[in-house]
């Protein structure tokens, strides 16, 4: 979906603060929070894409104020009351319902290292032969989708190169929505830095985005 979050590409928003020494965690509840991303996605009721849409869906003023482990914590809240694993009225007080079925299953140290292995099993069954190769010239859609999508506006309708492909994945738009993840392609296209920005700026940069096969056109 188009807002605020997609920020790349434009322009006036100051340069990226480095702290050489950054903490994991600013704060214990921090922690709490990615310890929480964990034990609740080892639930399976969503994927990641669900977690990133909730973010997405955040009024502007709220997600630019919002810390990193902020915007977590509000789509993870979110998310726990449309699966039923809490009640909003259990959110908007801090107190479990006496009347809710309490969960008591307990996420071991190993089963949260199997967990964050198993989100990094990206692969899927190729849905049919590569539509694009390396060399190809494409075109990046010029779409503006309602749900998530993994294509930034700054390369809507811009040319590029596929630089190799990465196999099938599951499309992040079905995950985030809640319905069965198809499969597609996906590349690694690199766009140069002057069809991106005009010719202002460095002609021996690029970019280079993993983009599906759905987000592509023949150019």
């Amino acid at each position: 979906m188009n807002s605020v979050h997609d920020m790349g590409g434009m322009h006036g928003l100051g340069p990226i603060p480095y702290a050489a020494d950054e903490p994991v965690f600013h704060a214990a509840w921090e922690g709490r929070v990615a310890a929480l991303f964990s034990a609740l996605g080892a639930l399976g009721r969503w994927n990641t894409d669900a977690v990133r849409y909730r973010m997405e869906r955040m009024p502007p003023d709220e997600y630019l104020r919002a810390s990193y482990y902020e915007r977590w914590l509000r789509a993870l809240t979110e998310l726990a009351v449309e699966a039923d694993l809490i009640s909003q009225a259990e959110l908007d007080s801090g107190r479990p319902d006496p009347g809710t079925e309490r969960q008591t299953a307990v996420l071991t140290a190993a089963q949260a290292r199997a967990n964050l292995a198993r989100n990094r099993e990206w692969a899927k069954p190729e849905p049919a032969s590569a539509r694009f190769h390396p060399g190809d010239t494409v075109r990046a859609a010029n779409i503006h989708p309602v749900s998530h999508t993994r294509l930034p506006r700054y390369v809507r309708g811009r040319t590029g190169t596929v630089e190799r492909s990465r196999g099938a994945r599951a499309f992040p738009a079905d995950g985030s929505l809640g319905s069965q993840e198809a499969s597609q392609h996906l590349y690694l296209v690199r766009f140069s830095a002057r069809e991106l920005w005009g010719d202002a700026v460095n002609p021996r940069d690029s970019v280079h985005i993993e983009l599906y096969d759905s987000y592509l056109e023949p150019s």
